[in-house]
């Protein structure tokens, strides 16, 4: 049996290849079972695959354990990128979050162990938007070893779960009746980045045993990796005159194009460095209670932890809006009180100015340590019986619970320095240059500036209680109906503190701390170092506690959605071909209550609901044996984004702080759903043996649809009480009244939107080839995808629509792999390619009108060997060209971050017992 076990259980680093779920298969004997869904190696895991896909009446792409173990992955994202039409973002080099057929991560559904799931964690970079506060998934707080099957469903049917217009990932652990008897297997890797000197460590253990009716399985995966993410950035591009500079030694022409205020000038133009400590803990349970074929009583326990311990280090200018432009210095020191002065300057065609030289401009190091703490934990109860030969019966109970802290302290130190920038080179990585024997490592040459601490809290948690029955009708036909109750939670809370203990150290200097330290970076052109500062030992010296009093009122969004379903499942034969149909309806029922601070003063709760039918037509028609025809249309509803249902309001009553001038934001709890009509239609040939080729045509027509937009107002019709704008002047120096203007945005539904496409896949293994080619196989896939949505942005202080791709939409995507593997070895190589994407459009923004990131290609690579039966290395190699992940700011398509993170590559075992 240990024998047989090894033979079909191939693991490439990673515990998580044995087998599939039973959802996979169905009414069959725990013997059958067993025996049909264990893989065995690469082509047997992609076997299995094609299977389910091909048995599915929905549009379905799954990944079985082989596959997500042998693909080059740090976490479930990064296996996710190989299924056709999912694009993935990254931070510190591995995936983050998904896009499904160019709709972003807020349209994706994800589920574990058959209930919905919501993970959170953040990126220290404020340009990728920092803490997570949307239904998208984090997939980078789990590692790929904890589970065993991937079902990505890209159509939709009454009796699943409502909310993902662009698709639902069900995510499945290991079962211990997926196995005969005692199994268990361990594996280790020690992996190393180009830009880091750890090693690190990732082990997985998985033990499984079965006692007649009695089964359980336990597996726990851990890792810790240090990561570097460098690069050069901007706080994006502003319109600014001289701000008080001295520009005297400009020609006559330069300072008029300077004083017209029309140039645009980089703001922040800094070096970084974003390093992260990462460990990551995963471990499941199950247990299964089987007394007969007909009965199954089954608990699922998921744990997840994901710690990053960040320490972050800029060099920036810090003048007039973090330009180089302006007049800086503490009003206690008139000694150190600088104007600067711009002594050359080259600008381009639409007036961004891509070269300028400076004296005496202001210059900060930044040094921030963050701790980012994500914990996830499940408990799933769930139970089939097969009450007689045309009833059965299954229902789920569920909890989940994501929380997530985090706890951030930056010290700035202050300096002046004659420097250029320098943009002709790189457009996207600029080239600061130091002059006249200024020294950025010195530490005679700084003073302390500012301390900033923040703290912010994440809370996410579901329960759920589902009901299913499936009647067999006659032979052909069955009706299944279910019920279904799900209560969700969401509590967000955030406090910062800007400027904390000023006045001690007005006197001080740097080197009255001790622990200070040289940053360095090896640049897109150069090596550049500066001063960094020990952030705790500061806090420490000065008496600062970075621990905040979080607010007692925080921002919180409760849902509860009653939701019922009948579908009527036909299977039929016409002639030689089958037909398989479902039509269905779901109703639901949502009730929202949004509370938070409205005014910044009173704490009000306010309630909304909405209800919806959902039809849905599935079709499934083998012409032949080796070819389907698909065609599917239907409902479906995607629900707003918490930070759009909060009830909370901001007011920006100081013209010079921020980008957008006096202006207020607020969310709506009053906002409907996305709807979305899907259409699709598909054309599917399976090959003999591994392997399919097939074509997509899919169309959403989406209602609803939810933009933010922006108006001028006057003050005073906006609610809010004039007592916050007592003592505030406008742009021109003039005391607010009620009658000053406001630009307004909120999230609104506004227009509908059209969305379509073309999914084009392929998988075939070369077996047609002579010796030793026939070992060859391929898998490739192309999407093409375009849709646009309605934007209200301010424009001369008017209202303008405009319309834009939708967030996360890449036009044009496609991955690719070629692999080779024998009973003794293997390899494969693997590319992932995503065009430009948009992330943001601004709705009154001077500094730009949108945001992105440029298009991406990544290279992975993946090979084993088998010593003895029982033992196997393995080698992974992630990112192999270190891609340029880069941010672009505005349409004019000018630098907001360009950052690499880095080759990495992993050397592992693994040891079957």
């Amino acid at each position: 049996m240990q024998q047989s076990f090894r033979k079909h259980v191939v693991a490439l680093s990673v515990m998580s290849v044995l087998g599939t779920l039973p959802t996979a298969v169905t009414a069959q004997s725990d013997d059958e079972l067993v025996e049909t869904i264990v893989v065995s190696g690469f082509r047997d895991s992609l076997v299995k695959a094609k299977d389910l896909k091909k048995d599915a009446l929905v549009s379905q792409d799954s990944i079985l354990a082989e596959d997500i173990a042998d693909f080059p992955s740090l976490n479930l994202a990064e296996s996710l990128q190989r299924i056709p039409g999912i694009t993935i973002t990254r931070e510190a080099g591995e995936g983050r979050q998904i896009s499904l057929r160019g709709l972003n991560a807020d349209f994706t559904q994800v589920q574990l162990n058959g209930m919905e799931a919501l993970g959170t964690s953040s990126s220290p970079m404020d340009s990728r938007g920092t803490t997570n506060t949307s239904r998208s998934f984090d997939f980078n707080i789990f590692a790929s070893e904890l589970f065993n099957q991937i079902d990505v469903q890209k159509s939709y049917s009454a009796e699943m779960d409502e909310g993902g217009i662009g698709g639902t990932v069900k995510l499945y652990t290991a079962k211990p009746f997926h196995y005969d008897g005692f199994k268990s297997v361990v594996s280790a890797q020690v992996g190393d980045n180009s830009l880091t000197d750890d090693t690190s460590p990732r082990v997985a253990a998985l033990v499984s045993n079965t006692w007649d009716t009695f089964g359980a399985l336990f597996s726990i995966a851990y890792s810790q990796r240090d990561t570097s993410e460098q690069g050069y950035n901007t706080y994006r591009w502003r319109p600014r005159d001289a701000q008080g500079s001295d520009i005297s030694a400009l020609s006559a022409a330069q300072q008029a194009a300077v004083n017209s205020g029309d140039l645009r000038f980089s703001r922040g133009s800094r070096y970084s460095l974003f390093n992260s400590e990462q460990t990551r803990v995963g471990a499941t349970l199950a247990l299964q209670y089987r007394p007969s074929s007909d009965l199954s009583v089954d608990l699922d326990v998921l744990y997840g932890q994901l710690k990053n311990d960040r320490a972050e280090f800029h060099l920036q200018s810090r003048g007039s809006s973090s330009t180089a432009l302006g007049c800086t210095g503490p009003a206690y020191d008139d000694s150190r009180y600088f104007c600067s002065g711009l002594t050359a300057l080259e600008y381009n065609a639409n007036n961004e100015v891509i070269f300028s030289q400076w004296e005496n401009t202001a210059v900060h190091s930044e040094s921030r340590d963050q701790g980012a703490d994500t914990d996830i934990s499940q408990v799933v109860l769930s139970g089939d019986w097969n009450v007689s030969d045309s009833l059965s019966v299954s229902g789920l109970l569920g909890h989940m619970q994501s929380d997530y802290e985090s706890n951030s302290a930056k010290v700035y130190v202050e300096s002046f320095a004659d420097m250029s920038i320098d943009y002709r080179q790189d457009r996207f990585y600029g080239t600061n240059t130091y002059l006249n024997n200024y020294d950025p490592t010195n530490i005679d040459e700084f003073r302390y500036h500012e301390i900033d601490l923040a703290e912010d809290e994440v809370s996410n948690g579901f329960d759920i209680a589902k009901l299913d029955a499936d009647y067999m009708l006659n032979d052909s036909s069955s009706l299944k109906v279910g019920v279904s109750f799900k209560s969700f939670e969401h509590d967000n809370n955030n406090v910062q503190s800007a400027n904390e203990m000023r006045s001690a150290w007005e006197n001080g200097s740097v080197s009255d701390v001790i622990d200070s330290a040289n940053t360095y970076i090896n640049t897109g052109h150069k090596k550049q170092d500066w001063l960094s500062v020990n952030v705790n030992n500061v806090l420490s010296d000065f008496a600062v506690d970075r621990n905040l009093t979080m607010s007692n009122t925080p921002n919180e969004v409760t849902e509860e959605t009653q939701a019922a379903y009948i579908t009527y499942n036909l299977d039929m034969l016409l002639d030689d071909s089958e037909l398989r149909a479902s039509v269905g309806l779901r109703y639901f029922d949502t009730d929202i209550e949004s509370t938070g601070l409205v005014n910044n003063t009173d704490y009000v709760t306010v309630a909304r609901g909405y209800d919806g039918l959902l039809p849905t037509l599935n079709l499934a028609w083998s012409a032949t044996e080796n070819l389907i025809l698909r065609a599917s249309a239907g409902k479906n509803v995607t629900r707003p984004t918490l930070g759009s249902l909060s009830v909370s309001g901001t007011v920006n009553t100081d013209p010079l702080v921020g980008s957008s001038g006096l202006s207020i934001s607020a969310g709506n709890p009053g906002l409907q759903p996305f709807e979305t009509i899907n259409m699709e239609a598909s054309a599917e040939y399976y090959f003999d043996g591994v392997g399919y080729a097939s074509v997509t045509y899919f169309r959403k027509d989406i209602d609803n649809f939810i933009a933010t937009k922006v108006a001028p107002i006057a003050y005073g019709d906006t609610g809010y009480p004039l007592a916050l704008i007592d003592g505030m002047l406008d742009e021109n120096g003039n005391p607010q009244t009620a009658q000053t203007e406001y630009t307004f945005s909120q999230p609104q539904n506004l227009e509908d939107s059209d969305f379509s496409g073309w999914e084009i896949a392929a998988q075939r293994d070369f077996d047609f080839l002579p010796a030793p080619f026939d070992k060859l196989g391929a898998i490739a896939n192309y999407t093409y995808a375009q849709g646009e949505s309605l934007h209200n942005i301010l424009v001369d202080g008017e209202s303008v629509a405009v319309y834009r791709p939708f967030y996360g939409l890449s036009e044009n995507t496609y991955n690719a792999t070629l692999y080779y593997e024998t009973d003794t070895w293997g390899a494969r190589v693997s590319l992932a390619h995503r065009d430009d994407y948009l992330t943001q459009v601004e709705t009154s923004s001077n500094d730009q009108d949108e945001a992105g990131f440029h298009g991406t290609t990544y290279w992975d690579f993946s090979a084993f060997y088998n010593i003895t039966k029982d033992l196997k290395v393995s080698l992974e190699g992630v990112n192999l060209s270190n891609e340029r992940e880069e941010q672009y700011s505005d349409s004019d398509d000018r630098l907001y971050n360009t950052t690499v993170s880095g080759r990495t590559f992993y050397l592992g075992v693994t040891y079957f017992m």
